[in-house]
């Protein structure tokens, strides 16, 4: 099949806040003395998914992507099928296959997303390591995609003709949105809709890998 191809790193938002200014002291009130203090810097959660050997918690389709629809601002997008494989290759399509196993990938967690007529499967691939998903995801090409998955009232898509396609990786995860029509119609450029698709679960799974990072450095730091 051949595809519209589009990738890149994502980055998380890191908000800013200003605390509200402190009354200046009068020249007669004494400072408060404290006791020196050696505190441990915060834990990394990005350390946490960086290598299988830290990154233990439990991991399935339900966890990366947990309940029956997806809520990004005002779209609901219907969760559909999802799948789970030790066999990276067989889910995936074009020159993927060969990336991922050359890359030494140990799982690909997949799961399809609908609204009007528009689907979305997006894939993660597990690897031991960052390096290996950094690498993989740096071998793909416009030829590099996940298979759709269709079934649970999602129409077979993106089986033929143009789709547009999304690779990227974080920690030791690269992950990929395969998105198109149920009506097998080719995806184009002015398909704004299509691309919209594809980057809100693009932007979803980020953050449900990095919310991973989080949760295990939270409970690292709480021991």
């Amino acid at each position: 099949m051949a595809v519209v191809s589009a990738g890149g790193d994502n980055q998380a938002n890191n908000p800013t806040s200003q605390a509200p200014s402190a009354d200046i002291p009068s020249q007669t009130a004494s400072a408060p003395s404290f006791a020196p203090t050696s505190a441990p810097p915060p834990l990394d959660p990005k350390d946490f998914i960086a290598s299988a050997k830290k990154d233990t918690a439990p991991l399935s389709p339900d966890t990366l992507f947990p309940g029956t629809q997806l809520t990004m601002g005002e779209t609901v997008y219907k969760k559909g099928p999802t799948a789970d494989t030790r066999n990276c290759a067989s889910a995936s399509g074009g020159t993927l296959p060969k990336v991922l196993t050359a890359n030494d990938c140990t799982r690909l967690i997949r799961a399809t997303y609908s609204k009007d007529g528009i689907a979305v499967t997006v894939g993660v691939a597990v690897f031991d390591t960052e390096a290996q998903a950094a690498k993989a995801k740096s071998q793909t090409n416009k030829k590099s995609f996940v298979k759709s998955l269709s079934g649970g009232g999602v129409k077979a898509f993106c089986e033929s003709g143009f789709c547009r396609t999304t690779s990227n990786s974080y920690g030791r995860y690269a992950y990929f949105t395969n998105a198109g029509f149920t009506s097998g119609k080719d995806v184009t450029e002015k398909d704004t809709a299509v691309f919209t698709t594809g980057d809100n679960l693009n932007l979803f799974t980020f953050r449900q890998i990095h919310r991973r990072g989080q949760a295990q450095a939270s409970a690292a730091a709480a021991q």
